[in-house]
């Protein structure tokens, strides 16, 4: 892990000057934050979504705990992180998309989804665009999937109107305080009785 991290500063530095917005940092996370983000994930979880994977470093730590390559699906915007994605990850599916357009892409014809993995920096996005992820993700989870997103900031970067908007509950998880620069996690989930409907509608009302 080490290793394929100092491969891929070089990378990933180019990527971040390029579109700062779109990376959101200028290094690659570190098997601390991977550790922490992957925690509650196992090979019993099923489908795995991955949003924003950049080079792989959360991908190779959900196969570490277990889950098949073939149950990954990893949604990645740049192109140079997808074709490196494609190369280390060959059973996995790999889809150069947009985050906010996953339901257009239809990405699965039911909601088999145990567990969203976000490397997406939604520190960088507006409300609209955190939103439409957020539908899109939970449109394919099933019930008690969560939504694992980590942040630099000091609070979960998903805002309270959002979450109660899309009857969403985010809870502290952990601070990776080993990570460069320090980054919490938070699981979001849906209440069992809404998470059918709920994140669905409000793609729809956006």
């Amino acid at each position: 892990m080490t290793e394929c991290r100092s491969q891929d500063s070089l990378p990933f530095l180019r990527a971040w000057a390029a579109d700062p917005g779109r990376v959101g940092a200028i290094m690659p996370s570190g098997p601390a934050l991977a550790e922490l983000i992957t925690s509650e994930i196992s090979a019993s979880t099923g489908p795995i979504v991955e949003l924003g994977p950049g080079t792989g470093v959360f991908t190779q730590a959900l196969i570490q705990r277990g889950v098949a390559e073939s149950d990954l699906t990893l949604i990645e915007t740049a192109p140079d992180f997808a074709d490196l994605l494609r190369a280390r990850f060959p059973r996995a599916r790999v889809l150069q998309i947009d985050a906010g357009k996953l339901p257009v892409h239809r990405l699965y014809d039911e909601a088999p989804v145990g567990a969203i993995v976000s490397g997406l920096p939604l520190l960088n996005m507006g409300p609209r665009k955190i939103m439409a992820i957020l539908s899109g993700a939970f449109s394919y989870a099933r019930p008690r999937a969560a939504f694992y997103q980590f942040t630099y900031g000091p609070r979960c970067p998903v805002p309270r109107f959002l979450l109660d908007r899309l009857d969403l509950k985010a809870k502290f998880i952990g601070r990776a305080f080993f990570n460069m620069p320090p980054a919490a996690v938070y699981r979001i989930t849906a209440p069992t009785s809404a998470r059918a409907s709920s994140p669905r509608r409000m793609l729809i009302d956006a």
